[in-house]
């Protein structure tokens, strides 16, 4: 920021001050006050964000010239004079401010409201402008008129644009020869017959101008996202009415197309978004023959355009030039001028484009045109031959023939994504034609050796299987699968026999084929150990393939690549209803284990193939962590106990392993966890099993070992894994036992210590679980050695006032939040004592989250206090009678001497968006919990007391929190809640912060701005 600007801010000018840690105003200014809004005299900047493309925020205007970054504009600033001319003493709003912490940010700035609520309005971005309140006070919320909360003030009035009353000099509505057509209204077209608004005056006025800045190559363009968010804008604008009415009003948007055709040193990504632009508008056919008698759309797409020309190097060209036919191939007028002009020819090319994103775009436009020729020709006539189909469908098709035929895998390629899109997204009988004409290319491609573009040719095979009317006729295609799985090597049938498996109906012999092809890996590992594959004799009939011995044996990255996959497709299998049945769950066991081993070398390998494995596999890193994947999903199945207690012996071995990653060593933990939830449990009784309990006393010392480990993401995954023992066995007797015999507990307390935040808050949590289930034996404090005992409940808000990260202050709110649902003994002693010191520590921390959670903690508090209050019987016939005013007054008492009020409000100013909506949802509980029992108490609302809480709100409001409340009573705060719109308040944190902003007017405006079209601006970037 420039020297001038800060100083202009220190000297308090009236400008606004950069956005900085200060709270800008949420609630109105009182009467009489000389603050003049938010911004003072300097205007805010008109944002793009959601209108109506994914949000983009502004944050700050710019120096003419200066960029702000992408989808950032200007706004002329004003004179205070003109703005409080119009506007009263309130100014214009923030703009622009979006989300700049988690969560978003709270809208701020309130306007008052005539009609006897209290306007709690966020202002960042939302458009309304501030307002001097009444004399006499704050407005209040009509208790008689609940529903009046939504507001219907007009958004505020943009400032006037000098624009050019003429049509901007160089721009030509139609090429030099060319006859220019006469206008044709909507109303010449019955089959539209769309009479719509297409554009706002204002927007009409700012068109002309903008049109020349982008055909203008001296003038700096606007970035991407605003000429995406302009597209976007027109696409609206021809959804909604006629392209054709559009044109005829704008000539300026036809000028913009011509000019762009001239030669000149044009930007890319302007010649792109005039090409899309040609798309959109064309895909109503009356508007493209409006353009066709222009010779426009021929320019614009055929050789005489961008083809020819040096632009066309450019990939935004190119994408544009695909994406503006992919808008215009909408209608048959469309298909013939794809003909004529060549364009599928240019497509085809721009199939093996340098650019994958052109690539892509051009294989499914070829799919869009191929569809939209078919559409309604084979409806009615299955037995359509080819040779009868369209210009362009035959052109296609000939040229994915063609491709097929070819040598070159790039362009089998090619040919194999075009139809998998196709059987993907077109289901008409016509494309049963389509395959029954090109299976045979397709299955002599299995001849080959190797197979070429292999992957393509299987997700070709499997979206035909999932195509409705494909997998249910007489058309070949599983005989093609079972050909495919033969051919393929083991590597690239993987996947293919994995869909297989997935498909809802398909042969069981085809099933069954595909299953054991599967396996064959995990086959060859059992094998090569000498293990038995099991009874099953699926993993038996898979053990006899050599090429898949040979790719295990080829390399270590081929067998690892290879394990890895298998492992992974055989883990998506295994919880899928239509898995096969029998599942081989003891030899997948065995074969898990076994590999397991082989990469800790603890294996005895019972061949030459054996060792050679164990060799390749030797601390393989990748097929540990894929085969404690696996096995930790076979958990939800049953095995053999001796099978049982190898699995827990092998994970124990990697927990003890000082050569264990840590990933390796959290997806041990994992695995051994899901294995000890899943042992066998003595019915009627919810204690571990006695063999889990064996296992339980061996690993407490692995894990206090693990706890102490210099690593702190091995202590972070061993906290964890307590966590999870503590939630499920806390209360048995047997883990509770071994548990306490340990060192575990003490040494988790002292990681409430540990120079790591995210070890700091997986102790925080544990402790907080451990103590909840009275597993934590508190130690004796050296300082007071005759037994003064130091208490967890200390330790934590400790932690809470004085940790730097947020990471275990937030653990610490969580733990307190379920301490106080749970009835903890340390804060069911002093309930009061304990809210008072939280809330207090809450509100003065910086990490939004910790905020929000003290609101999910002042909620549980204020259900338990008014749960007590109205106790009356659920099931009661007659409705509860409503509580003397005494009563309810008793019952808000405990809620005041915690200052939670005070909280709740100041949090309803809070700069962090879910802060505010949790409090305002707060308030709207406490009042409809006590609006049934508050009518005595009407008398109060307007005594001095409520007075000074408005005053003392408004302050906050405008940023002074330093001065609390006090001690409120609670007749002082019932009546503020019935002042306060808070239905209104939380319809506008619902909306976005930005959401009067969301104009095509805005858009406009500001892409002018970034050439300084509209004047000079001299706020700096903050």
């Amino acid at each position: 920021m420039s020297g001038s600007t800060t100083r202009r801010h220190r000297e308090g000018d009236g400008s606004d001050p950069p956005v900085g840690p200060r709270l800008p105003q949420l609630l109105p200014a009182r009467a009489g006050s000389s603050r003049v809004g938010l911004r003072g005299s300097q205007s805010g900047l008109r944002g793009l964000s959601g209108f109506p493309a994914a949000a983009v925020r502004l944050r700050a205007p710019a120096r003419p010239g200066r960029w702000c970054g992408p989808g950032r504009g200007l706004r002329r600033p004003r004179p205070a004079e003109q703005v409080s001319g119009e506007r009263g003493e309130g100014s214009r709003p923030r703009r622009g401010l979006g989300a700049g912490r988690r969560g978003g940010r709270a809208p701020r700035a309130a306007g008052g409201r005539p009609d006897g609520h209290l306007r709690l309005v966020p202002s960042v971005g939302l458009g309304r402008p501030g307002r001097r309140l009444p004399q006499g006070g704050l407005p209040r919320r009509d208790p008689a008129s609940p529903q009046s909360d939504s507001p219907t003030d007009a958004p505020p009035a943009t400032e006037s644009l000098r624009t050019p009353a003429s049509r901007p000099r160089g721009l030509s509505a139609w090429p030099p020869g060319s006859r220019s057509p006469p206008r044709q209204d909507w109303q010449d077209h019955p089959g539209r017959g769309i009479p719509s608004i297409t554009m706002d005056p204002e927007c009409s006025q700012l068109l002309p101008a903008l049109c020349a800045v982008l055909a203008d190559p001296r003038q700096p363009v606007a970035d991407d996202t605003c000429l995406e968010k302009l597209l976007d804008w027109f696409k609206t604008i021809t959804k909604a009415g006629s392209s054709l009415l559009l044109l005829q009003e704008n000539p300026c948007l036809v000028e913009l197309l011509c000019h762009v055709l001239k030669p000149q040193d044009l930007s890319s990504r302007v010649l792109s978004f005039s090409l899309r632009l040609a798309g959109v508008f064309a895909a109503q056919e009356d508007c493209f023959q409006y353009l066709q008698q222009g010779e426009l759309l021929p320019r614009l797409f055929g050789e005489p355009g961008p083809l020819g020309g040096a632009a066309w190097t450019a990939p935004s060209v190119r994408s544009g030039w695909i994406q503006g036919l992919r808008s215009l191939a909408q209608h048959p007028s469309a298909l013939h001028f794809l003909a004529d002009c060549g364009a599928v020819d240019t497509i085809f090319s721009l199939q093996g484009d340098s650019s994958l994103f052109v690539a892509s775009a051009a294989g499914q436009l070829l799919v869009h045109i191929l569809g939209l020729s078919m559409q309604g020709l084979a409806e009615g006539h299955p037995s359509l031959q080819a040779g009868d189909w369209p210009v362009c469908a035959q052109k296609i098709v000939g040229h994915i023939e063609e491709s097929l035929h070819s040598t070159a895998v790039p362009q089998i390629t090619q040919a194999l994504n075009v139809l998998t899109t196709t059987f993907g997204h077109c289901h008409d009988p016509w494309t049963q034609v389509l395959w029954v004409r090109l299976s045979p290319l397709v299955g002599s491609l299995l001849e080959k050796d190797p197979v070429p573009a292999a992957h393509s040719l299987v997700d070709l095979l499997l979206s035909v299987a999932r195509s409705p009317g494909l997998s249910s006729s007489s058309c070949g295609l599983w005989e093609t699968l079972a050909q495919t799985l033969n051919h393929l090597s083991p590597t690239q049938a993987g996947p293919l026999a994995l869909g297989i498996l997935k498909l809802q109906d398909c042969p069981q012999v085809l099933r069954a084929q595909a299953f054991v092809i599967l396996l064959q890996p995990l086959a060859c590992v059992l094998k090569a150990t000498g293990q038995d594959p099991g009874p099953s004799g699926v993993l038996d009939s898979a053990t006899g393939d050599s090429l898949t011995v040979d790719v295990l044996l080829s390399s270590k990255a081929a067998c690892v690549g290879l394990l890895c996959r298998t492992l992974a497709h055989l883990e998506l299998l295994q919880p899928l209803p239509q898995r096969p049945c029998p599942w081989p769950q003891e030899p997948l066991l065995g074969a898990a284990v076994t590999l397991l081993q082989l990469c800790r070398g603890s294996a005895s390998p019972a061949s030459d193939v054996g060792r050679h494995l164990c060799a390749l596999l030797l601390g393989c890193v990748r097929v540990q962590r894929a085969a404690l994947d696996f096995l930790g999903t076979l958990s939800q199945g049953t095995g053999p106990q001796e099978l049982v207690t190898e699995v827990f012996a092998v994970l124990l071995e990697y927990l003890r392993s000082p050569d264990s990653s840590p990933t390796v060593l959290k997806k041990a933990f994992q695995a051994t966890f899901r294995w000890l939830l899943s042992s066998p449990k003595t019915p009627g009784c919810c204690d571990l099993e006695p063999h889990a309990l064996l296992v339980l006393r061996e690993l407490l010392p692995v894990l206090q070992k693990r706890l102490c480990s210099p690593c702190w993401e091995v202590r972070d995954s061993g906290l964890e894994f307590l966590t999870q023992m503590t939630r499920h066995w806390g209360g048995q007797a047997g883990f509770r036992h071994a548990l306490l015999a340990s060192e575990v507990p003490k040494l988790t307390e002292q990681l409430l210590r540990d120079p790591e935040s995210y070890v700091r808050a997986s102790a925080v949590t544990v402790m907080g679980q451990l103590s909840s289930q009275g597993l934590h034996v508190t130690p004796v404090s050296p300082e007071h050695p005759g037994g003064q005992q130091k208490s967890l409940l200390v330790e934590l808000l400790h932690i809470l006032s004085t940790d730097s990260e947020g990471f275990p202050r937030r653990a610490v709110m969580q733990v307190f939040t379920q301490w106080l649902r749970d009835h903890h003994a340390d804060v069911a002693g002093d309930t009061e004592q304990f809210m008072a010191r939280v809330l207090q520590v809450a509100s003065q921390d910086l990490d939004w989250e910790v905020r929000a959670q003290g609101l999910e903690l002042a909620l549980v508090f204020l259900e338990q206090t008014l749960g007590q209050f109205h106790s009356h019987c659920p099931y009661a016939v007659t409705p509860p009678v409503a509580a003397p005013a005494g009563s309810l007054a008793q019952a808000l008492q405990p809620l005041c001497r915690v200052r939670l009020f005070e909280f709740a409000f100041r949090a309803l100013f809070d700069c962090d968006r879910p802060v505010a909506q949790k409090s305002c949802d707060l308030l709207l509980f406490l009042r409809a919990k006590t609006a049934s029992s508050s009518g005595s108490l009407e008398e109060s609302r307007s005594g001095p007391d409520v007075a000074s809480v408005e005053a003392a709100l408004q302050r906050w409001q405008a940023g002074d929190q330093g001065q609390p409340l006090g001690d409120l009573e609670p007749e002082v705060v019932l009546a503020v809640l019935r002042s306060v719109d808070l239905e209104g308040l939380r319809g506008a944190l619902a909306e976005g912060s930005d959401h009067m902003e969301k104009s095509p007017q805005s858009l406009l405006q500001d892409m002018l701005a970034t050439v300084g079209v509209l004047g000079e601006n001299e706020a700096d970037c903050y």
